[in-house]
């Protein structure tokens, strides 16, 4: 039976908890939400497989991240997308940088995805109305998030709590592609 996963970068602990204080603060400020209890990341895919693929998922992730270099992410805007999605936005290099991280480990990756994010960004809050949007840029102003991006999380769909659980992590080690012999190369 096919279930859900997705590949997401993941902040640091740090940031996890401020995003998390961020959110119980507009919470308390218009009540419940949509995002209101997921966990700061940002989303790189979402796919299907059948548990028994498992481990070669996680071969796969682990052999991608192993030529990622790790970038320094700073976050120091608020914004929107239609959709009333609202949340933590990364200045031009960040997102540059994170960009290339994504597009690498989205063309890399061997399954179907169902969902692929080309502009990373860190949600606060999605489905907010023009009024909960409003009220959001008020209470926080101009954010001031960094971290070093060097972590990458496979997550599995919970179906009981209705929100990912994180159930690997990848750390991104820089090394360069080239210096691995490809398998035609080792017989």
């Amino acid at each position: 039976m096919s279930e859900t996963f997705s590949i997401v970068l993941q902040p640091a602990p740090e940031v996890i908890d401020k995003v998390k204080t961020m959110k119980n603060e507009l919470a308390y400020n218009i009540g419940w939400y949509n995002s209101r209890n997921s966990l700061a990341h940002i989303t790189v895919n979402e796919f299907e497989a059948n548990p028994s693929d498992l481990k070669r998922i996680v071969t796969n992730i682990d052999s991608i991240c192993n030529t990622i270099k790790p970038t320094e992410a700073f976050f120091d805007s608020l914004d929107t997308f239609p959709n009333g999605a609202f949340f933590l936005s990364p200045d031009l290099k960040t997102r540059d940088n994170l960009k290339s991280i994504m597009t690498k480990i989205n063309t890399s990756f061997r399954l179907k995805t169902k969902i692929k994010s080309n502009e990373p960004h860190i949600s606060i809050g999605r489905r907010l109305n023009d009024n909960q949007i409003k009220k959001a840029k008020e209470l926080f102003g101009s954010p001031n998030v960094s971290f070093r991006c060097d972590t990458v999380a496979l997550r599995k769909f919970n179906t009981e709590k209705k929100q990912f659980d994180i159930i690997a992590l990848f750390e991104l080690n820089g090394n360069d592609a080239d210096c691995f012999p490809s398998q035609g190369t080792l017989f």
